[in-house]
C-alpha cells in the first residue's frame, strides 16, 4: 500500500481504552495502513466528538474514522467537523440520526444483559457531581465479552473505563457525517451489550455497507480478523 493511504482513527467506547484495538492495528500495519487509537474521554457526546475531532484535525491526509459501541456516536459528531475524514466504519456501535442519544436509539428493542449489569458511582464535576457507570464485574464476561479468554475478562473487568451517564443520553446536536460520507457496519450478532438487531436497525438508517459476524461486543478483541477486513475495506474504497 502506498503513502497515500488514509490514516485509520480507532474510537473506543464505554468500559473500554485503546488496547482493545490491539489486534486490529497489528492488522492494518500489517497490511501497511497507519493506525491511531484516540483515548476517548467518555464524559459526554459533544464534548467527545469534539475532542475526537481535534485529534483528526491534527492528521495530515485522510482519515478513516472507527467507532466502537458508544464510539459510534462520537465519529458521527466529530466527522461533522472534520475535512480530512472520508469513510466512516462503525463495529457493533450505536447509529444514531441528529436529536437521538445512544440510549433512545435502542429503546424499541428488546432489553440486553448490560441493562441490568451497570453500577452507578458519582464523580466530581465542577461544583458540583455527576454520575458515571461501569459493568458489575461479574457480569463483565457474559455482558461484554463472552467469546474471550476468562483471563483476559479478568483483567478488563477491574481496568474498564467509566462512562458518564450523559454520554449515553445526550443526543447528537450536529448533522451526521453518514448523510455526507460512505460507512461501513459490522453487526456483532451474539452482543449482549448492544442488541443485534438494534445494531442492524442502525446500519440500515445508515445506508452502510454491512457484514455480521457471530462475536461478542469486544469483537475488535475476539474477531480482529473480520474487524480489520472491513477497515481495509473502506481504507480500499476512498484511497
Amino acid at each position: 500500500m502506498t503513502g497515500h493511504n488514509p490514516t485509520v482513527v480507532l474510537v473506543h467506547g464505554a468500559f473500554a481504552d485503546g488496547s482493545s484495538w490491539a489486534e486490529v492495528i497489528d492488522r492494518l500495519r500489517a497490511r501497511g495502513v497507519e493506525a491511531l487509537a484516540v483515548a476517548n474521554p467518555l464524559r459526554g457526546l459533544a464534548h467527545d466528538g469534539d475532542y475526537v475531532a481535534g485529534v483528526v484535525n491534527g492528521i495530515d491526509g485522510p482519515v478513516v474514522l472507527v467507532g466502537h459501541s458508544y464510539g459510534g456516536p462520537v465519529i458521527t459528531h466529530a466527522a461533522s467537523k472534520t475535512p480530512n475524514v472520508k469513510a466512516l466504519v462503525y463495529v457493533a456501535a450505536f447509529g444514531i440520526d441528529k436529536g437521538q442519544s445512544a440510549l433512545s436509539s435502542v429503546e424499541d428493542f428488546a432489553p440486553v444483559e448490560l441493562n441490568t449489569s451497570l453500577v452507578p458511582q458519582q464523580f466530581p464535576d465542577g461544583d458540583g457531581s455527576d454520575t458515571e457507570f461501569t459493568i458489575r464485574r461479574d457480569a463483565f464476561p457474559s455482558v461484554f465479552a463472552a467469546d474471550l479468554p476468562a483471563e483476559v475478562t479478568a483483567i478488563a473487568a477491574v481496568s474498564q473505563r467509566p462512562v458518564a451517564a450523559r454520554a449515553l443520553g445526550e443526543p447528537l446536536s450536529v448533522e451526521p457525517a453518514w448523510k455526507s460520507l460512505p460507512s461501513w457496519f459490522v453487526v456483532a450478532t451474539a452482543d449482549n451489550a448492544i442488541n443485534p438487531d438494534s445494531q442492524r436497525a442502525a446500519a440500515v438508517r445508515l445506508g452502510a455497507t454491512t457484514v455480521e459476524v457471530e462475536a461478542s461486543h469486544a469483537i475488535a478483541l475476539s474477531r480482529p480478523d473480520e474487524v480489520s477486513d472491513l477497515i481495509l475495506a473502506a481504507v480500499d474504497a476512498v484511497a
